[in-house]
């Protein structure tokens, strides 16, 4: 079979691992936002640099967060397979895969979240202090309203990033168009199945690349 027969052939499995991809990206991303975002801007807040510092707590979570960071992610992958049997009863498929991903998606974002609200410029704290705010008015109306186009960069960034991340777990039996890269691909000889796997995941980093910068331009208060 040349590759447009081998690419319909294999159509339904190509159909089902995106949908695989889709869910555990779904579910990452969620826990990515619900919780980076307000991780991020504790980790802002507590930054020895502010205001109301917390030295001991922002070296403690900067620690956690730059450790799951640097992590080599398949050995993390496999090392959390006990804690995923015990929060999702298993420890293959799209959503057992969810879980480390999540952490990951997690550390990547509040990490991203703390350097944009860094970058914010001084004015912005100092109308906060003028007008006598409180803090949880500083965060909604201030902060993530002057960053909200480099917050939506830095999600960009981190799916960008979870795309890739979640090729892996074809390895550990997560499933995704990682696993069906391999299995139909590589270990199968159809290396045509394979490129067109990969081309699938070009295309869907472009879409969201293109897509979160044009989010970022039509939201930017600076234009």
């Amino acid at each position: 079979m040349d590759t447009f027969d081998t690419v319909l052939f294999y159509w339904p499995e190509l159909v089902v691992s995106l949908k695989e991809t889709a869910i555990m990206m779904s579910i990452s991303l969620v826990f990515c936002l619900v919780i980076g975002l307000p991780l991020g801007v504790s980790l802002y807040l507590v930054n020895p640099s502010q205001k109301h510092n917390h030295p001991f707590l922002y070296y403690s979570l900067n620690f956690i967060i730059t450790l799951i960071r640097s992590f080599p992610y398949l050995l993390l992958v496999v090392t959390l397979i006990p804690v995923t049997r015990v929060l999702v009863g298993r420890a293959f498929g799209p959503i057992p895969a969810a879980v480390p991903l999540s952490i990951v998606a997690i550390a990547i974002f509040a990490r991203l979240v703390e350097q944009v609200l860094l970058d914010l410029p001084e004015a912005t704290h100092q109308l906060a202090d003028s007008l006598g705010v409180t803090q949880w008015q500083l965060i909604w109306h201030f902060l993530l309203v002057e960053a909200r186009s480099g917050l939506v960069l830095a999600f960009t960034t981190t799916t960008v990033s979870l795309v890739s991340y979640s090729t892996v777990m074809g390895i550990v039996g997560g499933g995704g168009i990682g696993d069906f890269a391999i299995r139909y691909g590589y270990q199968r000889y159809e290396y045509g199945i394979m490129y067109v796997a990969i081309v699938f995941m070009i295309v869907c980093v472009f879409g969201i690349q293109l897509g979160g910068n044009a989010l970022a331009r039509k939201i930017d208060k600076r234009k």
